[in-house]
Parts: structure tokens; sequence; C-alpha cells
């Protein structure tokens, strides 16, 4: 894989853009706790991409078949650059298909809601733009991260996640704001998925380290962007956002539901049959 100054020198100013915010070193992370984190940004990417892959030839309708395809490629393609990352800062000599392939479900760090079931469409883009308001304040956050590494791939990452965030968004508030049924769906996705969407924002031991060595933002700085996102776009929408207060959380430190045990085993049954196969 090309080096990664090779690969986003072209994004490196997106750093310097205005209103990203520059995070001021204060010494190194740990370092098991920054392999972790990386694995939790790799990990989100991963298990998402794989679930909108399962669009693949089942969309709706044509256009909608591409563009889930080409979100689940990008995800992909940035899970490269995570996991990749955190094969080279642990120092093992394991790389990105190794952690993606050759870790189990115990030991994966995403979120809960990414490997939430896709439903209906509405429920697959109600997951998709609650990750995307998401995931688009973190990567502006990282791009003032005084690890260049991690600057470098947020800079490359928000180029696409824009692209993710807008159309999500979109179709979340064509939806919501479309038939009686559809709006009926969409409120149901989202009251759902809701309980799902607290664990972005619980900070631990590990986010701790990299907040204080200033790598990565304290999850709870993104809630008050996300939540000015999110409650644009529902009341556009014509969606009620939901008044529970509970929300589920674990998969952080790798406790997980059961749905992500099939979307390993069904994403690592090659890998797993042939054992250091390539092609």
């Amino acid at each position: 894989m090309p080096s990664l100054t090779d690969v986003m020198t072209a994004d490196a100013d997106l750093a310097r853009a205005p209103g990203i915010r520059t995070m001021a070193a204060k010494g190194a992370a740990p370092e098991d706790a920054f392999v972790d984190w990386l694995c939790r940004m790799g990990d989100n990417c991963l298990v998402l991409g794989h679930r909108v892959s399962e669009w693949c030839g089942h969309s709706p309708v044509l256009e909608e078949d591409i563009a889930l395809a080409n979100t689940a490629l990008d995800l992909i393609g940035q899970t490269q650059l995570w996991l990749g990352l955190a094969g080279e800062v642990e120092g093992k000599g394991r790389t990105a298909d190794n952690l993606a392939y050759l870790r189990d479900a115990a030991q994966f760090r995403n979120v809960l809601l990414v490997e939430r079931p896709n439903g209906d469409f509405g429920q697959t883009l109600m997951r998709q733009f609650l990750f995307d308001a998401w995931h688009m304040e973190m990567l502006r956050a990282l791009q003032g991260s005084s690890d260049k590494r991690v600057a470098e791939i947020a800079a490359k990452a928000a180029k696409e996640v824009a692209y993710h965030l807008e159309r999500s968004a979109d179709l979340v508030i064509r939806l919501g704001d479309g038939t009686e049924e559809s709006r009926a769906r969409m409120q149901k996705a989202l009251n759902q998925l809701w309980p799902y969407t607290g664990e972005l924002f619980l900070g631990d031991a590990v986010d701790q380290a990299l907040a204080e060595a200033g790598i990565a933002p304290a999850p709870d700085s993104l809630k008050a962007a996300w939540d000015r996102t999110v409650a644009e776009v529902m009341a556009e929408a014509t969606l009620a956002l939901p008044e529970g207060t509970f929300q589920h959380k674990g998969g952080k430190q790798g406790r997980h539901t059961e749905a992500l045990g099939f979307i390993l085993a069904d994403m690592q049954f090659l890998q797993r049959a042939y054992p250091g196969g390539t092609w």
C-alpha cells in the first residue's frame, strides 16, 4: 500500500481550512490505546461498509444500487487506511487484512449502531444518516490531530463522507416528507435506531488518552454539532425526535449484539476456509 503521504498530499490543505479545530499535543498516547482507537475508526467503516454492500443488486432502483455500492467502497477504502495504520502502530506485523478477517467478534471495536440489520430501505438510510452526521464531525476534528497520519486520513475521508452525509440527509428528508407510508417507515426507523446513537458520544479511558495526546477529540465534544445537524434534517423531514433517554453501549469495548457474528461469518468465510489465500 502506498504511503499515506503519497496518497493524500493533495488533501493536506484541508487540515488548515477555516473552522477546523487544531488539537494541541500534550504527550504521546499509550500505544495500546492508540491501536484500540484506530481499530474503532476502522471497524466502524468496515462493518457499516459490509452492511451497505448487502444492498448490491437488491436496491429499489438502479441509481440507489450504484450509490450504495459506491458508499460501501468508500467505507472499505477508509477501513484499509485506519486498520493499516493500526497494524503499523502495533508493530506486530498485522496488516489491515489480518485485522479485518482474523479477529473474532469480541475483538471488534465498532459501535453497535453500524451493525444493526439493514431492515427496509428507510431503516438503512436512517442508520446511514445518523452515522454520517457523527462521522463528518469526527473527521473535521481529526484534521487538526497532532498525529500527521491521522490528520491525512481524515482529510481524505472527509471528502467522501461529505457526499455520504449530503445524500443520506436528502433521502431522509424526501422520504420523511413524502407519502404517509414513507413517513411512517422513516419515523419507525428513527425510533428503533435512536437508542444506539448515544454510544457515539460516550468516552472511556481510550478516548481520554487520545484526547490528552491531542490525537482525537473527546467524543462528547462532537455531540452539540451532531444534535444541530440531526435536528435540522428531522425538522425538514417532518419527523419527531424520540424522547427516550436509554442508550445501548458496549460495542467500543467489544460487547456486541448477535448481528455482528452473522456479519463476520459472511465476511470472513473465505479467509477462514482458505487461510492465507490471496488473489
